[in-house]
């Protein structure tokens, strides 16, 4: 089926919300999407007849139940994990990251060696650091080439090592934009005899993500990048999870997943990640028929799911190629990324730019005024500015369009950066 824009754009009521009779672009993306009606729909049956706590005898806490099973199998499905039993929900990312660190940190010992990646969000650096300093461990560094945005893995056999017990990198990157081939480094991680932590938080609202087929042992997410509430879910490899030892308080399960899933959870999060997913699953059945055959083994909303992603990267894509092409046009613009029309499959439609002498808030501040929401500074990707040399120079004009988002917008976003560059404030 044809790519039906407006019937997806329908399904999103924040796009049609006007400021003064000005329609809102938003290029924000990265740092969060817009949600569609399942999840809004979905999120107020749970406030309104399941508000309770778990495991009571009563009609609203049995529905809690109920929607907590539901939003497992269904981050079973966006994942293809083996187990719903393997979903573990949290605040976000990066509280999930920070809290099962300290259990991971205790199949650790001193003078082990944790791998981290010059190219990653701070939310896959900084806890590893905060446990090597607790822990007295290694820190070793996987750098990325600053000419084609990408790792070159031969470095990684170089900074493997014996000591090697963990390896945190990113599936795809929220400055750069670039897809890692995660595969391929839990391959050679898993030969050295090292653990791998995903962080697939910009990588999941793009692409097909099948732990199974990327052989990690965690991968860790957030529902709000791919159209659902502000929400973390982590999975982990069982045989792992039952290594691990739970920080938690005495009253909780001691069974996976529950007793990594500390106090009270969202769950009117968790059921509208459950909705996200399902409306991923619409596209899917109703937009990505000619997908499904890649898919054939997979159950049905499993198999809906996956073809959507792949139906909707090539859109998002032909997105990106617009966006970078009207950027290259633009004097004084370097895009921070793959820019090879022949290697967009390489990465998502986030696109970074810097313009020399001018100030990148100063743009995104400007570009605000006209009602087009887009990101500037470092964007938490700190170890990748500093490796760019623009971290101190205030990081880069972060864009950021979806499956949402139309050639037109992006159009007016160039119209309105040809007006803006030329008087944008001096950094």
């Amino acid at each position: 089926m044809q790519y039906d824009l407006n019937a997806i754009r329908a399904q999103f009521p924040a796009l049609s919300v006007l400021d003064d009779d000005k329609s809102r672009i938003y290029f924000d993306n990265p740092a969060g999407t817009q949600v569609s009606r399942f999840v809004v729909d979905r999120m107020s049956h749970c406030l309104l007849q399941a508000n309770a706590n778990i495991h009571g005898y009563f009609r609203t806490s049995v529905l809690v139940d109920d929607l907590i099973a539901e939003a497992r199998v269904a981050m079973a499905d966006m994942l293809n994990a083996p187990s719903p039993d393997e979903i573990i929900f949290g605040q976000n990312m990066t509280t999930l990251t920070l809290h099962i660190s300290r259990s991971i940190g205790r199949l650790l010992k001193e003078g082990d060696e944790i791998v981290l990646s010059r190219m990653d969000h701070d939310a896959n650096v900084s806890p590893w650091l905060l446990l090597a300093e607790d822990l007295n461990l290694k820190i070793r560094w996987l750098p990325f080439n600053v000419e084609t945005f990408e790792f070159d893995l031969d470095v990684l056999d170089e900074v493997l090592t014996d000591k090697t017990r963990l390896v945190c990198v990113g599936a795809a990157s929220n400055l750069l934009g670039t897809i890692n081939d995660v595969k391929a480094i839990c391959t050679r991680a898993r030969e050295a005899g090292a653990m791998t932590y995903i962080d697939a938080v910009q990588a999941v609202p793009h692409i097909s993500t099948d732990v199974q087929d990327l052989g990690c042992d965690f991968l860790v997410c957030s529902a709000y990048k791919f159209f659902g509430p502000h929400q973390g879910i982590l999975w982990g490899r069982r045989e792992l999870l039952e290594q691990l030892e739970p920080y938690k308080v005495r009253p909780a399960t001691d069974e996976i997943p529950g007793c990594f899933e500390t106090g009270t959870q969202s769950h009117e999060g968790m059921a509208g990640t459950a909705a996200a997913v399902d409306y991923l699953a619409w596209i899917g059945e109703n937009m990505a028929q000619s997908y499904h055959w890649r898919y054939e083994s997979f159950a049905a909303r499993r198999m809906h799911v996956h073809a959507a992603m792949d139906f909707l990267f090539e859109y998002e894509t032909g997105l990106a190629s617009h966006l970078i092409e009207g950027l290259q046009r633009l004097p004084g613009v370097r895009v921070q990324g793959i820019t090879a029309a022949d290697s967009l499959a390489r990465r998502v439609p986030t696109v970074s730019f810097t313009v020399d002498g001018r100030s990148p808030d100063s743009i995104a501040e400007a570009l605000a005024a006209k009602n087009i929401f887009v990101w500037s500074g470092h964007v938490y990707a700190v170890e990748p500015a500093k490796a760019l040399d623009i971290y101190d120079a205030g990081g880069a004009v972060r864009i950021g369009p979806v499956h949402y988002n139309s050639i037109a917008e992006i159009d007016q976003l160039m119209v309105e950066l040809d007006q803006i560059l030329p008087r944008a404030n001096v950094a």
